[in-house]
């Protein structure tokens, strides 16, 4: 049973059921080359030419050109090949042209890329101008008018596809006005969503993609209107009347018309009026379920279907992965670009600040959308929501339940550590770093955790700002040196004969020993005190900004985990003498996995997601058996127990398969050879997935 709502249609969409009906018929019975003239060619040709002239009525082409293509980026790298070819000819005519090539600055790469690419190509060197927007993502006119004297070519959107903002098309055309610039209209976001009637702008190229719109991957169109430049991309057998050479998709066509045909008949998507009220409803679902929430994009001046929102203290990466747990499909911006870690340009541009565009979350439905998807989306929102509250990373009215042991936070390869004791409701924190302050502070309040020491193994800047931050939480009258070390703290014997200033907590201790020359460094041990002593065996983490000192070894044993400061090789975790090379047989496919588990009953399952995707996730048991959570944030305290234990087998699995993989890695570094990841994750697992 499918389970997903899929909130993704600005990067695509599924298909149509007329779509995929009107292909299989393509590919069954009218399979014919529409160029072939016998009369199975013959029935090809009239499906070609009844989606082509209901895309001419559609679209308002009258005498202008439509070409069936690939898609929206073809459809840009002709219209900019077409455009710029003709700029060449006329500058080598003697004419003078523009010197400027104007994109807009939220506009899709395709445009800038294929502008840039051309240009060089063609050896026009002429100067790629990025056309401001404002606040709302509004093309600002004044500066246009300024340029357009200047202006080549003039590329800009007809909405945008990260925050669905529209174009004032009649206000770009009449700051044209007087200008020599071809102008091309990026029309993919608006087909179906905005009415077009092309012949009568004077916009030159528009490009569009049969996927954003219920239609395949693999077929679009390109409008060029009537009298503007045009060259072929592709040469050949001359098909679509010499304009784009190549035998035609004819299954995508037939699909894309049986859209087109859905359209011109106005019975099967909805109005923009319940569109917008479907919108509100989600809206309203994300403002109950995530305090603080914020949109990026101007609901009055978006196409209905689009929300792009950020929520204080909450990363893009965070929200996809609380989303996605609960099966709902969202991205962090474009789906182009969306696999990198970085702000989206679409946001910088419009001048929000970096909280917003680096943790922005597009959420986009189609015009097929329907209630029963909507009220599904809105409880799958309220329990992201729960899920995140819990977890402590949104605020929330009541205390969460405490947690124990041993926490790690990650930000670039640097490292911050908590020591949590639930009975005592207390903390010891480790090298804060800078960047961990506001989700550390976060944590102490939710648990309602009082923190006894914040300690450093070496001086940094977190430590100041996280004592300011933190309030009751600390007791800023306790004296400590510089690296935050109480100076009042216990005494207690080392294995090797020395003493060293302890801090309990629990049942625990945390010693703090000198590491390197000097004492500019520092290490500290956690362990459990026996006899008034802290012996080798008891000690089970070791936290240095130097993890590999050889003066670690002489107070630490053979399975003390060694917790380092900087991490960039994303290690977690290491031991005095780890294991030098890893058994690639690490990884279990589907197949394998049933087999594995009807093989080793004993074998544990492990959830490494973060708690909040664990606790959102609508069926949280794999292959019929329950999972423990061990999130990667928690994975050392639990390698720890499991090196101590007995060995049984430990099959992690995550959503992709990356960081079940990192956790399989860690303990047969560590010597744990049994430990195993599900490959590709839950993603591509989904039919062993079953309701808890």
């Amino acid at each position: 049973m499918n389970t997903e709502i899929y909130l993704d249609s600005n990067a695509t969409s599924v298909v149509l059921p007329a779509a995929i009906a009107a292909a299989t018929d393509a590919m069954r019975q009218r399979y014919g080359n529409p160029s072939s003239t016998h009369a199975t060619g013959l029935q090809a040709k009239a499906m070609l030419d009844e989606a082509r002239a209901c895309a001419v009525r559609l679209l308002g082409v009258g005498s202008g050109r439509l070409m069936f293509n690939s898609g929206a980026t073809e459809g840009i790298q002709t219209a900019v090949l077409s455009a710029l070819v003709s700029l060449r000819e006329r500058r080598d005519a003697g004419e003078a042209i523009g010197a400027l090539l104007v994109y807009g600055a939220t506009e899709h790469k395709a445009v800038p890329e294929s502008l840039a690419h051309w240009n060089r190509l063609l050896g026009l060197n002429l100067t790629l101008h990025k056309l401001p927007v404002d606040h709302d993502g509004a093309h600002r006119l004044n500066a246009l008018r300024e340029v357009a004297p200047q202006a080549a070519m003039v590329c800009t959107m007809a909405a945008n596809n990260e925050t669905g903002v529209v174009s004032d098309l009649a206000g770009i055309a009449a700051a044209l006005e007087g200008s020599k610039a071809l102008w091309l209209v990026d029309c993919v976001q608006a087909l179906g969503k905005l009415k077009l009637d092309l012949s009568s702008t004077r916009i030159d190229y528009a490009p569009f993609s049969g996927h954003k719109l219920y239609a395949p991957k693999g077929i679009g169109m390109l409008y060029v209107r009537a009298g503007a430049p045009f060259t072929p991309l592709i040469m050949g057998g001359g098909q679509e009347a010499g304009q784009r050479s190549g035998t035609e998709n004819m299954a995508g066509i037939a699909a894309l018309g049986a859209v087109l045909a859905a359209l011109e008949r106005g019975d099967t998507f909805r109005s923009a009026a319940e569109l917008c009220g479907f919108r509100a409803r989600l809206a309203d679902s994300l403002r109950a379920a995530l305090p603080g929430v914020v949109f990026n994009n101007p609901f009055d001046k978006a196409l209905p279907t689009t929300l792009n929102f950020s929520v204080p203290g909450l990363s893009s990466r965070e929200l996809m992965d609380v989303f996605d747990a609960a099966e709902v499909r969202v991205s962090a911006g474009s789906a182009c670009s969306s696999s990198k870690a970085a702000p989206s340009y679409v946001l910088d541009a419009m001048g929000l600040p970096l909280w917003r565009s680096a943790g922005a979350i597009r959420m986009s439905f189609g015009p097929l959308a329907d209630e029963t998807t909507i009220a599904a989306a809105c409880e799958r929102i309220e329990r992201c929501g729960a899920a995140l509250r819990a977890s402590c990373l949104i605020p929330s009215e009541r205390s969460a339940a405490p947690q124990d042991g041993l926490l790690q936070l990650g930000v670039e390869g640097a490292c911050s550590w908590m020591v949590l004791d639930a009975a005592s409701r207390s903390c010891i924190v480790i090298d804060p770093l800078p960047d961990h302050v506001a989700r550390i502070e976060s944590y102490v309040r939710c648990q309602n955790y009082q923190v006894q020491a914040i300690v450093s193994t070496l001086p940094n800047a977190g430590r100041a700002m996280l004592i300011d931050a933190l309030g009751r939480h600390y007791n800023r009258q306790v004296e400590a040196d510089e690296y935050g070390w109480p100076q009042q703290a216990a005494s207690i014997a080392l294995d090797n004969g020395a003493r060293a200033a302890a801090i309990a907590l629990g049942e625990q201790v945390l010693a703090c020993v000198p590491c390197g020359s000097g004492d500019e460094l520092r290490a500290y041990l956690l362990g459990t005190v026996h006899g008034g002593a802290l012996p080798v065996a008891s000690v089970r983490f070791a936290f240095s900004a130097r993890p590999a000192l050889q003066g670690l070894r002489a107070v630490s044993g053979e399975q003390t985990l060694l917790c380092p400061t900087r991490d960039e090789a994303n290690q977690f975790c290491t031991i005095a003498a780890p294991v030098a090379s890893i058994a690639a047989d690490a990884q279990l496919d589907r197949a394998a996995l049933e087999a594995f588990l009807q093989a080793h009953p004993d074998a544990r399952l492990v959830d490494v997601r973060e708690p909040y995707e664990f606790a959102a996730t609508v069926a949280p048991s794999l292959a019929g058996r329950a999972a423990v959570s061990v999130p990667l944030s928690r994975l050392a305290e639990h390698a720890s127990v499991w090196l101590r234990a007995e060995r049984t087998p430990l099959v992690f699995f995550c959503r992709s398969g990356n960081r079940s993989m990192k956790a399989a890695q860690l303990l047969r570094r560590l010597g744990h050879q049994q430990a195993y990841s599900l490959n590709g994750g839950l993603a591509l697992s989904n039919p062993l997935l079953l309701a808890a």
